[in-house]
């Protein structure tokens, strides 16, 4: 090989990244873009994904900003067919849209359609996404998906609510079955599982110091990860370097997951959560309390 670097190359093919209107879907929007493809911004934010479009352009890349929602099929399969239209192809799927609707309520307390809110834009989101797009990969010879979990979809956490947790094990699990299924065919399906990050979603508790304080004790590292350190490996996953790898799930936490388990929160925490939602949400039911 004369140069490593050129498997990771992305020059003349299409990607589409959802959730793209802030966070981490806007570093996997212009790490792609940077690598050389061109690059369908998609989220329910018109204006916000339109300005992740336009600085992409400005900096000499390619992209468009297509308002989906991912709850619905009809939706996605109209960001695929508009990004078709005007790209000529979908090769690379990021599917990343997620949202966190029960935020920090204890599990006892999490009202149904929070639950249903979470599970419908995460899971039901991912699956609308990817079988959206799968139907132009299998017809045109391939593609590459990438689906977003979470280090809360390997094992349960105290801080991490349960919708959130179901909803990103059950995507690590729908990964391996659209492997399997479309692997034969041309279409490679891996997931990425990041850990603690800062996004629109996690500042509200990275901002708490006593929570922080928590996440940089339990991980190997020391510290929350930096968005740039995911795009190694998003590249990976969405490039020829990956060519090999189908059905996997690539955790990149800074070590959190490497402990065997971690302690409970401290009743400061407790009374933290407890204290930031509103109607007793966030307040543990305990032994001989009324219903």
């Amino acid at each position: 090989m004369d140069d490593p670097r050129a498997i990771f190359d992305l020059s003349g093919r299409v990607a589409v990244v959802t959730g793209a209107s802030s966070g981490l879907g806007v570093t996997f929007a212009e790490a792609l873009a940077a690598a050389g493809a061109s690059v369908a911004v998609a989220a329910r934010r018109r204006e916000r994904i339109e300005e992740v479009a336009a600085r992409i352009n400005d900096g000499g890349g390619r992209a468009i900003a297509v308002e989906c929602d991912v709850t619905d099929p009809d939706s996605t399969e109209a960001l695929m067919a508009t990004t078709v239209e005007q790209f000529g192809g979908v090769d690379i799927v990021v599917a990343n849209a997620g949202v966190v609707a029960e935020g920090a309520a204890v599990t006892e307390k999490v009202p149904l359609a929070l639950f249903e809110q979470t599970v419908a834009v995460n899971l039901a989101g991912t699956f609308n996404t990817c079988q959206a797009a799968s139907r132009r990969m299998l017809a045109g010879g391939g593609g590459v998906m990438i689906t977003l979990a979470s280090i809360a979809g390997l094992g349960a956490h105290f801080e991490i609510p349960v919708a959130y947790g179901a909803a990103k094990a059950a995507i690590i699990n729908m990964t391996q079955h659209m492997a399997l299924r479309w692997g034969s065919r041309g279409v490679r399906v891996n997931c990425l599982a990041p850990g603690w990050f800062p996004s629109e979603m996690t500042d509200f508790v990275l901002e708490m110091p006593i929570f922080k304080q928590r996440l940089v004790d339990q991980t190997a590292l020391g510290r929350v990860g930096d968005p740039e350190e995911l795009v190694g490996p998003l590249l990976l996953l969405a490039s020829d370097a990956g060519s090999y790898m189908t059905g996997s799930t690539l955790v990149v936490d800074g070590g959190t997951s490497a402990s065997l388990g971690e302690a409970p929160p401290s009743a400061e925490l407790v009374e933290l959560f407890a204290g930031a939602l509103p109607d007793g949400l966030g307040v543990p039911i305990m032994p001989g309390a009324d219903g």
